[in-house]
């Protein structure tokens, strides 16, 4: 069984809208070709997993309601494009709350590990900031960094060793989804 856990904001939609966050469906705008991406990846056997911090939730920007009405409809998008996500794991703790799920802490991968019998061993997880990659780290998962939303900052940091703990670093480093979800599929059928 092949999995890949994504983060959602900044690697499958822009994350820059409404003081900083996706509060609506209305503020989704989906990064070129990353519905292509995971079209790709669903077509090729992959289960695919969200893991995404939601702090808006927490930070009373929106609400888990609003979340879900735009987790559903992203997930029809996906859908129409030919993919499938499984599930979706969200944090929706304010970042001082000291929780056990936000990343870079461990908590969401091994609950989706865990609900669906992965071996984090062998899944990667692609994300495009710091926190996503010590939180794959952290459990055991591969880390790849994708250069969309915070993914060239983060790249550029760990350039410069200005990243919270300089000897985690992501697996590869890929432009986007789309060229990542094409590593994979071919690095992965040879």
């Amino acid at each position: 069984m092949k999995n890949v856990f994504l983060d959602r904001d900044g690697v499958i939609n822009e994350n820059y809208l409404n003081r900083g966050y996706v509060c609506t469906w209305s503020d989704l705008i989906f990064i070129n070709n990353s519905l292509e991406a995971i079209s790709i990846l669903s077509q090729n056997g992959f289960n695919i997993y969200i893991v995404t911090n939601q702090s808006g939730i927490g930070r009373g920007f929106f609400t888990e309601e609003q979340l879900f009405e735009t987790h559903a409809r992203m997930i029809e998008a996906i859908q129409s494009a030919g993919g499938h996500i499984e599930k979706i794991y969200y944090c929706p703790h304010h970042p001082d709350d000291g929780c056990e799920c936000r990343k870079p802490k461990p908590g969401m991968l091994h609950q989706a590990a865990n609900d669906n019998n992965v071996d984090l061993s062998v899944t990667h997880f692609i994300g495009d900031s710091t926190t996503d990659i010590e939180a794959a780290a952290a459990a055991g998962a591969i880390p790849v960094l994708v250069l969309t939303g915070h993914g060239y900052k983060t790249y550029k940091a760990y350039g410069k060793g200005d990243n919270s703990n300089a000897l985690i670093k992501p697996l590869k480093v890929f432009t986007n989804l789309y060229t990542a979800s094409k590593w994979l599929v071919n690095g992965l059928m040879l």
